[in-house]
């Protein structure tokens, strides 16, 4: 009896010591436990990263859409419950109740009340239906509606990207999403004596791209007045800073609005076509020609002279000029403003293919430039097998290969900006949430492809161009703009379609210190002459005049002066009329048409301002009070 009522005493203290154990020592484990097998979350929508532009501009954000969840066990009138709801949600109440009857123990009721409004929330929660719930969810929000589209992209049903950035950026942008925690049994009845829980999630990473919206906007509208007013089947357009490979405008028209793009044809939001679109690049390639020329010595802009009757004969093939009678005797920089064929042809017979071919492959055609943009093409070169004489002529000129936008873009920045060839890219920074940096971009320099010496005299050859040249049109007086035109018939199944072209411009501002570039091409222009001086050039020059304030260009001297041609408005330069009085002004005889403004004596100030460029109709407004 002694031995017995030891071990009843012995095990009363362990169970004491296990009961003591499990109900303080382990008690928050084991109440974690528990919950686990109790908990019913209802969850609310990740907030998803913003994207920015490079001044912090908000592109596409974030705007409250809440999304109803059912718990079937706790209802015993679904059918009463879907009637009520399907009025104010308008979706079909027998839809819903399939859906409010399922064997599950949480229903979400999508999409009818997936992303509804905060009334028809409010409303909804007047109601108190047993087991129907609200949970926080986010739609994206795009303020400035369709810009940016193809870039940006959109998310899909489920918040995650689909296309562009969106899907590029995917996992930086996703978050985690808060959820509430409820207690229920295993028939999903609410336990009692469990309080509700909270679990906070983590917001998505935000994305700075180097992106400029008020180019952007310059851009976008330029692009979508050229698309009505040639009936173009499509444009696209890119500003980049030459200096440093920043994306500054990425346009590609037509577009859509990203929260309609089940209603949007794939062929639009599946291609970014400054990136996509591979074709002929016509005159405007002659710029990697023209530098590969005189980085090897073999042309002279004014001591080289070069005599065109309207084509040149390679390998038996006659190869015309786009000016039938041909251009006649000229130099090496008329054969640039003439943008003749036979010249540049010239040109490349002189390099020769092996080091036409290795410039070209040089300057970043034939392969990605790395930009970082969904969807980038590499665009189609002749093998070295491919390119005998026929070939090396026609390259030299811009015709038989394919390339990218954003492939020229890049070889033109290095020919302008001094010989370096940069990589594009168009994301600046990554932030979290609290705005701290968590990855930043910065200039990436590939390789040097030609000396300064040669990228000043490409410089002084393509103003030249503007000036005297086939892209007149481009002028702007003072802002020295640089450029060249381009003429690409288009090939359909592997054959020329006659009167189909792409037209194009690329120019850059200031000649002498280039800050942007801006290219721009018209698919298919009709209602007008399809060449890319008189349809492509004045929108590059439009754009530059509007973008250069914002890129902080000031007009500058040293210019040089565009050339009067029979058809050009006559225009003379503004004098300074400022500090005169009207008597003064009067012996002057000048014959420009004056008016005046105020009651005072003498011109505090005039507009145009003092040496701008005005047409013989214009009126100078002089005003003598401030």
């Amino acid at each position: 009896m002694r031995a017995v009522f030891v071990i009843f005493l012995i095990s009363i203290a362990m169970l004491a010591a296990k009961l003591f154990h499990v109900q303080i020592i382990k008690h928050e484990w084991l109440k974690a436990r528990a919950e686990e097998n109790w908990d019913r979350e209802i969850p609310f929508g990740a907030i998803r990263g913003e994207i920015q532009d490079r001044n912090g501009e908000l592109i596409v954000g974030n705007q409250l859409a809440p999304t109803l969840y059912f718990m079937p066990s706790q209802n015993k009138e679904p059918e009463k419950a879907a009637a009520a709801i399907a009025g104010i949600l308008n979706a079909d109440a027998d839809e819903l109740l399939e859906k409010m009857s399922k064997k599950e123990y949480m229903v979400k009721l999508a999409p009818e009340g997936k992303n509804i409004t905060q009334e028809q929330a409010d409303e909804i929660s007047k109601l108190q239906i047993e087991g129907l719930y609200t949970g926080v969810d986010y739609m994206r929000n795009y303020p400035n509606g369709e810009l940016l589209s193809r870039l940006i992209g959109f998310t899909g049903y489920d918040g995650l990207g689909l296309a562009g950035i969106e899907y590029a950026y995917d996992e930086i942008l996703q978050g985690t999403g808060d959820k509430i925690r409820l207690y229920t049994d295993a028939k999903g009845v609410t336990l009692p004596h469990v309080d509700d829980g909270f679990q906070t999630g983590d917001n998505g990473a935000s994305i700075e791209l180097t992106i400029d919206l008020g180019m952007q906007k310059v851009m976008e509208r330029e692009l979508l007045q050229a698309l009505e007013k040639y009936d173009a089947t499509q444009a696209l357009g890119i500003i980049m800073n030459p200096k440093t490979g920043e994306i500054l405008s990425l346009v590609s028209m037509p577009t859509f609005h990203p929260a309609e793009y089940q209603d949007t044809d794939q062929a639009i939001y599946n291609r970014n076509l400054p990136v996509w679109m591979t074709f002929e690049p016509g005159s405007t390639f002659k710029i990697v020609t023209l530098a590969a020329g005189l980085e090897e010595g073999v042309v002279d802009l004014h001591n080289d002279h070069f005599n065109d009757p309207g084509y040149t004969m390679v390998a038996n093939a006659r190869l015309r000029c786009w000016k039938r009678e041909g251009h006649g005797h000229q130099s090496f920089l008329e054969v640039v403003e003439n943008s003749c064929n036979p010249g540049f042809i010239e040109i490349g017979q002189r390099l020769g293919g092996d080091r036409l071919n290795k410039y070209i492959r040089d300057f970043g055609f034939g392969e990605s430039t790395g930009s970082g943009i969904a969807g980038e093409a590499k665009g189609i070169l002749f093998s070295k097998e491919a390119f005998g004489p026929v070939e090396q002529a026609t390259t030299a000129f811009g015709q038989g290969i394919s390339v990218t936008p954003i492939q020229q873009v890049q070889a033109v920045a290095a020919a302008i900006n001094g010989g370096n060839l940069y990589r594009p890219y168009i994301v600046k920074e990554i932030k979290n949430d609290k705005g701290e940096t968590l990855q930043s971009f910065e200039p990436e320099i590939k390789r040097r492809v030609i000396s300064e010496e040669t990228s000043a005299q490409v410089r002084e050859a393509l103003e030249s161009v503007v000036a005297n040249g086939s892209g007149r049109n481009a002028f702007n007086d003072g802002l020295r703009v640089g450029g060249k035109t381009g003429t690409a018939q288009k090939v359909v199944d592997g054959t020329y379609r006659d009167g189909d072209y792409i037209v194009s411009f690329i120019g850059f501002a200031p000649a002498d210190d280039p800050e942007l570039l801006v290219y721009i091409a018209v698919d298919s222009p009709k209602n007008s002459v399809q060449f890319g001086g008189v349809i492509a050039a004045p929108i590059v020059g439009r754009i530059i005049e509007e973008v250069a304030p914002l890129a902080g260009i000031e007009k500058r001297d040293g210019q040089l002066e565009k050339e009067y041609r029979w058809g050009d408005p006559i225009t003379h330069r503004v004098p300074d009329l400022t500090g005169m009085t009207k008597g003064m002004v009067a012996r002057q005889l000048h014959t420009y048409r004056i008016q005046w403004h105020g009651e005072g004596e003498v011109i505090k100030y005039q507009m145009p301002v003092p040496d701008s460029v005005m047409s013989v109709d214009d009126i100078i407004h002089v005003y003598t009070e401030e």
